[in-house]
C-alpha cells in the first residue's frame, strides 16, 4: 500500500507573500485599516513612469530590485545613499538618509515620496523616491519565504 503525501507543493513569489500580508495583517504599512494612499497596493514602476503627474508628491509603495547603489555623506555628515529601483517595465532612483540595510541584487519594498521631478542645482532629476522605508522582500515573514 503506497501513501500520497496529501500537501500540495507550493511555489509562493516574494510578490505574493507580501500580497497576502498586506490584506491579513493590517498592522503592515498599507494594509487594510489604514488610511494611507499605499493602502490601495503596490503601484507598478510603469504605472509611475506612464503617469508621474498623477503620483507628484504622493506617497507610493513599489517592488524591484536594488541596482547600482550608491553611498553617500550629506552635508551635515549623516549617512545617505542612492540606488536605482528597477522591474521589468522600467527604473526609478531611490535616494534616503541613513543606513542601507539591504544589498545589490535584493528584491525590495520601498515606501516613500515620489516626486516626477526635482531640481539639484542645474541638474533636474527625474522619477525619484525619497525612501521612508526600504525592507527586503524576503525579511517581510521568513515562514511564508521558501
Amino acid at each position: 500500500m503506497t501513501t500520497r503525501s496529501s500537501t500540495p507543493s507550493l511555489f509562493v513569489t516574494p510578490v505574493a507573500v507580501f500580497l497576502l500580508l498586506l490584506f491579513i495583517c493590517p498592522c503592515l504599512p498599507g494594509g487594510l485599516g489604514t488610511a494611507t494612499p499605499a493602502a490601495a497596493g503596490l503601484i507598478e514602476i510603469s504605472e509611475l513612469l506612464a503617469h508621474p503627474e498623477q503620483y507628484d508628491h504622493q506617497d507610493i509603495m513599489v517592488t524591484g530590485k536594488v541596482m547600482n547603489v550608491q553611498l553617500a555623506t550629506n552635508r551635515q555628515g549623516q549617512p545617505a545613499y542612492g540606488f536605482l529601483l528597477q522591474d521589468q517595465a522600467g527604473t526609478l532612483k531611490v535616494v534616503s538618509l541613513g543606513q542601507l540595510e539591504v544589498h545589490e541584487g535584493d528584491q525590495v519594498i520601498v515606501e516613500g515620496v515620489f516626486s516626477r521631478l526635482r531640481q539639484v542645482g542645474r541638474t533636474i532629476v527625474y522619477n525619484e523616491i525619497k525612501a521612508l522605508s526600504v525592507k527586503p522582500l524576503t525579511r517581510l515573514n521568513p515562514d511564508f519565504v521558501g
